[in-house]
């Protein structure tokens, strides 16, 4: 890959990893942090990645980069950190974009990760297999599971509405 492919792959692409990574962690700054090394770890192996395959390279080499940070930054948490009796609230909604957003928070780490991948970014199971490691049977199970549990936390749209 040349350097002008490189850049145009930047411009490209860049926006949607951000928007995938954003939505899993829900931290600007992080999420930032995180396309930055993707795309650093794109260039340092620029000359064995073809630019045909770059956004599946990207979008790889991100979840696995979030992984990552997501594993350091649960190591890092102490006890004292974490309150046994957080306080209780009524959240009050916004609209139905913050009850998705709640429904896949919700979700455990893979099965929000293969929605979104799905869903959000348009991948197909064997794609999506690729990025994540997962077979694709795997990557379908882990789609229907997210999605039988978001249903049932949004539950009927009436009641939504």
């Amino acid at each position: 890959m040349t350097a002008a492919e490189f850049n145009k792959c930047v411009d490209e692409h860049s926006d949607n990893v951000y928007r995938f990574i954003l939505k899993n962690i829900r931290d600007e700054e992080k999420a930032r942090d995180i396309v930055q090394d993707t795309f650093e770890k794109l260039w340092v192996k620029a000359d064995s990645v073809s630019y045909e395959k770059v956004r599946s390279y990207l979008f790889s080499a991100a979840y696995h980069t979030m992984i990552d940070a997501i594993r350091k930054e649960k190591k890092m948490k102490s006890l004292e950190e974490v309150d046994e009796n957080p306080p209780s609230y009524q959240q009050s909604y916004k609209g139905l974009s913050d009850i998705l957003d709640t429904a896949l928070r919700r979700l455990p780490e893979t099965q929000r990760s293969v929605l979104m991948l799905r869903d959000y970014e348009g991948y197909s199971y064997q794609e999506i297999g690729e990025i994540t490691g997962l077979n694709e049977s795997q990557v379908k199970v882990y789609i229907y599971r997210a999605r039988v549990a978001m249903k049932n936390f949004i539950g009927s749209l009436e009641t939504v509405l």
